[in-house]
């Protein structure tokens, strides 16, 4: 399986669909706080992924993605447009399932979109 492969989301526009939270997963029946190899706190964000335009000007149909974040995302709300840092993609495949999941060091503010001017 690939891992960590690195993604390049330059032209994306990214926007927050729900808060971010702790990420938690069921264990034993309790819910169980997700940590890295260190022992420090993961957080999930979604985002809605949108494309840019090809070179036709034709926008491309987004799509929903989880997020599991490596550092504390803030204060960062649903319908806030953002950038990941350091974004990777894995493989995985379990009994028979298989997808790919979405990993970034953390979030933040997307960077102010320049105006186009008509010359």
């Amino acid at each position: 399986m690939l891992r960590n492969l690195p993604v390049l989301l330059d032209g994306y526009k990214l926007m927050v669909t729900e808060d971010p939270m702790l990420k938690v997963y069921e264990k034993d029946g309790k819910q169980v706080m997700a940590t890295d190899s260190e022992g420090a706190s993961l957080y999930t964000v979604t985002l809605f992924v949108k494309p840019p335009a090809d070179s036709s000007g034709r926008i491309g149909k987004g799509m929903e993605v989880k997020v599991t974040l490596e550092t504390d995302p803030g204060e960062v709300a649903e319908g806030s447009r953002v950038e990941l840092v350091n974004p990777r993609i894995s493989q995985w495949e379990i009994e028979g399932r298989a997808g790919v999941s979405w990993r970034a060091t953390g979030v933040k503010p997307a960077s102010p979109q320049r105006a186009v001017s008509a010359a």
